[in-house]
Parts: C-alpha cells; sequence; structure tokens
C-alpha cells in the first residue's frame, strides 16, 4: 500500500497536502475498485472536518468523501468528470478531488506512519 509521507490522513482515508488537496488513499482506491464517476462540491462551499462533501462510484459501490479539516472549497477536479478512473492509476496526484482554502482543524489528521500502523500498511 502507497502512503506517502508528505501528507496528512483520515481514518476514513483520505488525504490532505500541503497545498490543501483531498484525494482518497491507495488503499481506499483499492478496496472501492473500479472508480466510474465522482460526485465533486461547488467551489465556494464551507466544509467542517469530517462533513461528507461528494463521493465516488465503483463498480462495487458508492462511498461519501469527508472532509480531512475545516476549509473552503477552492478548486475541484474538473478533469475527474472524463478520467474518474485516474483516482485509481494515480491516488496522490491527478486524482485528487478537491482543493481547501483557509483550513483548520487538522489536530486530529495522522501521520503518514500513524496511518499505517492504523491500517496495516507497510510502505
Amino acid at each position: 500500500m502507497n502512503v506517502p509521507d508528505d501528507r496528512q490522513y483520515t481514518l476514513e482515508h483520505e488525504w490532505i497536502d500541503s497545498q490543501g488537496r483531498v484525494g482518497i488513499t491507495d488503499y481506499a482506491q483499492d478496496a472501492l475498485g473500479d472508480v466510474v464517476f465522482v460526485e465533486l462540491p461547488e467551489i465556494g462551499q464551507t466544509l467542517k472536518r469530517g462533513q461528507s462533501f461528494g463521493a465516488v462510484e465503483s463498480v462495487k459501490s458508492v462511498s461519501d468523501l469527508y472532509s480531512p479539516m475545516n476549509g473552503v472549497v477552492a478548486a475541484v477536479n474538473q478533469d475527474l468528470a472524463e478520467h474518474p478512473d485516474w483516482v485509481n492509476q494515480d491516488p496522490y496526484g491527478s486524482g485528487w478531488i478537491v482543493q481547501l482554502s483557509e483550513r483548520s482543524g487538522g489536530d486530529e489528521l495522522l501521520s503518514a506512519d500513524l496511518y499505517r500502523l492504523k491500517t496495516g500498511g507497510d510502505q
């Protein structure tokens, strides 16, 4: 399981990087299977930590997306409309979902090492 050290994680398997970009982890995309659709929030929407802001639909199921921090949706990855499979192929790069500005409330986020420990990941 790929868990980059340069971001923080939630137990719901979302990540956030230093730029405020949010996506789902390698663990989550693997569990979901082939992603076929990503529901994106509106730019400007204010989110609270733990609030559902969209969903990822796969051939197996639909899973809600949860905000890892308080913040405002500054950008959404519009390319996912045409390429939802990027969530599977590159979950920490081109498969990012939203970018948050005005971030706060990230005290409960996990480091990569702690996320690996909690999920049984070994990388």
